[in-house]
């Protein structure tokens, strides 16, 4: 008889939001966006990476939420934000996202610690250019990331040849082949990509069930930005003050790229390995990576500096869970209404 799946329990779990909403972005993409915390602490938001949703940092909003301000939200066709149109898989949309997030989430006058992971982290580096963002973060955490060459540093294909390598990486980032149920055989193919070899099962588990819930089409379009990412000219752009985080095992974003981003950032606050993590460090060491932001947040971060409640109320509707049991798993289920954080321009 087979068993049942494992679900996850503890700190996997994600905490029901205090409130959801639907920010309306530039080309009029709609971002599932979350709020958790008091809304009157220290600031957070949190991008997360490729293929992965909101619930990949629920240890950390756990963590953070007690006495912070926590704002999440799912990137573009992952999770609750439906997927993207032609032309809607860019570094550009990335930082149209990210902005019409902070504009809809933080008054004028109220900053935060931004941190991301992976192409979330990417994601506030194609926004160092905007003047919204200089304006709203008051520090930034590049997490298990790169800037560029990611293709040839990756070591999931461990070949000898940085041209072969790079070439069997962009057909595996670009395929459309369906991941599958979880199985046994899956979770080992999860850790040995994306986690050091002494991650726990638990952890594994979450981490896949996460991954094979992406869309193939979206993992593939975003798979096809990440293969030819150019970023190297915006990290100088990154002007405050910003930590840098990566784990040792790192197969995906080697250690390299933490070295680069950290010798080009203008003001690292500091570079911090962890030994024998893998890429998914917010889900292998949440502490670690809490205690990172929480330092941030400590030394940089704004407290209330206007009412927030009347600026959400005229930029958004709010949809509140119904049950401190259960997520919704749509927009329709949510009850979203769809409301535009600022007048479309496109």
């Amino acid at each position: 008889m087979r068993r049942a799946p494992s679900l996850p329990s503890g700190s996997y779990v994600p905490p029901v939001p205090e409130r959801e909403l639907t920010v309306v972005s530039a080309d009029g993409s709609r971002i599932h966006t979350e709020l958790h915390g008091p809304e009157d602490a220290p600031a957070v938001l949190l991008a997360h990476g490729w293929v992965c949703t909101t619930a990949f940092w629920a240890p950390v909003v756990r963590a953070l939420s007690a006495d912070h301000r926590v704002i999440l939200y799912d990137q573009r066709g992952h999770g609750r934000s439906p997927a993207p149109g032609p032309g809607g898989y860019s570094t550009h949309a990335l930082a149209d996202d990210l902005v019409a997030v902070v504009e809809a989430t933080l008054p004028p006058g109220r900053r935060a610690v931004l941190a991301g992971h992976s192409m979330g982290a990417m994601t506030l580096m194609a926004a160092a250019d905007r003047p919204l963002l200089r304006e709203r973060a008051a520090a930034a955490v590049l997490c298990s990331t790169g800037a560029s060459r990611l293709m040839e540093l990756s070591r999931v294909v461990p070949l000898r040849s940085p041209r072969a390598r790079a070439r069997v990486h962009r057909l595996l980032l670009g395929s459309r082949a369906p991941l599958g149920p979880v199985t046994p055989l899956s979770k080992r193919l999860v850790r040995y990509v994306t986690m050091g070899p002494g991650t726990a099962p638990a952890t594994v588990e979450v981490a896949a069930r996460i991954l094979h819930a992406c869309p193939r089409v979206v993992r593939a379009g975003w798979g096809r930005v990440l293969a030819d990412l150019e970023l190297d000219a915006r990290v100088g752009q990154l002007t405050m003050p910003t930590a840098v985080i990566v784990g040792t095992a790192d197969r995906l974003t080697p250690t390299e790229h933490a070295h680069t981003l950290a010798a080009a950032l203008p003001h690292c606050t500091g570079l911090t390995e962890l030994p024998g993590l893998g890429h998914m460090t917010p889900l292998e060491d949440p502490e670690a990576v809490t205690g990172v932001i929480r330092g941030l947040a400590e030394e940089y971060g704004t407290s209330r500096e206007t009412d927030l409640t009347t600026f959400q109320d005229s930029h958004f509707q709010e949809s509140r869970p119904t049950s401190q049991e259960s997520r919704p798993t749509t927009a329709t289920e949510a009850g979203h209404t769809a409301v535009e954080a600022k007048e479309q321009t496109a």
